[in-house]
């Protein structure tokens, strides 16, 4: 599986490492997921620089999909000519997207007006752009994903490995990612926000 980490100029750190750090506890199994920028570099909202591992072309050859946030999506939001230039198919690809992230999905017509999640601070311009916007760290419609807060980075995460593997699989890296001492408890956290989003016919044998 090849998952593209959509992260753009201004991102959250904390949205694109996490979730990418824990989808590559898959590794052994032959997953990849790859930090995707729309140019070679791009900065952090704290001033981080990083040098992306693919572009933008990379979007419809992934497997699934995850749209970080940061201070700069709005600008991204309002820019036709860069929204034309983001492919993604929700009939074979599993895409989520995080706090501002579900801003992009929405201007890209894959919310819709179903019930999604996003951070506080973006939540007005989710609501303007017709998305009915719940209080909640993680929601699914088939195979599209939305979350709220950044630390429901783990959520999205968890939720491409038991879609597109196992529910034990989300749940050993999950395990692996969590503090000592605490490890059960943020497994449970994890599995009962996405249980009720897996179908069971998607999870590979």
């Amino acid at each position: 599986m090849k998952i593209a980490v959509l992260t753009l100029d201004g991102f959250n750190e904390l949205d694109s490492f996490i979730a990418a750090g824990i989808l590559n506890r898959m590794r052994a199994k032959g997953w990849e997921a790859l930090i995707t920028t729309p140019t070679p570099q791009v900065t952090s909202m704290n001033g981080v620089t990083i040098t992306g591992q693919r572009g933008l072309e990379f979007l419809p050859e992934a497997d699934a999909v995850l749209v970080g946030s940061g201070i700069k999506t709005r600008d991204y939001a309002a820019d036709a000519d860069f929204l034309a230039s983001l492919h993604m198919d929700p009939s074979r690809q599993f895409i989520g997207a995080q706090c501002s992230g579900t801003l992009l999905l929405a201007k890209l017509g894959l919310i819709g007006t179903l019930p999604a999640c996003t951070d506080l601070t973006t939540k007005p311009w989710v609501v303007e752009a017709g998305v009915n916007v719940i209080e909640a760290p993680f929601v699914a419609h088939g195979r599209v994903a939305t979350a709220g807060g950044c630390m429901a980075s783990q959520y999205l995460a968890a939720w491409m490995i038991a879609s597109m593997a196992t529910m034990k699989d989300a749940e050993e890296a999950i395990f692996y990612v969590a503090p000592v001492g605490e490890k059960q408890t943020h497994v449970d956290l994890a599995m009962n926000a996405i249980s009720p989003f897996i179908q069971p016919s998607s999870q590979a044998a």
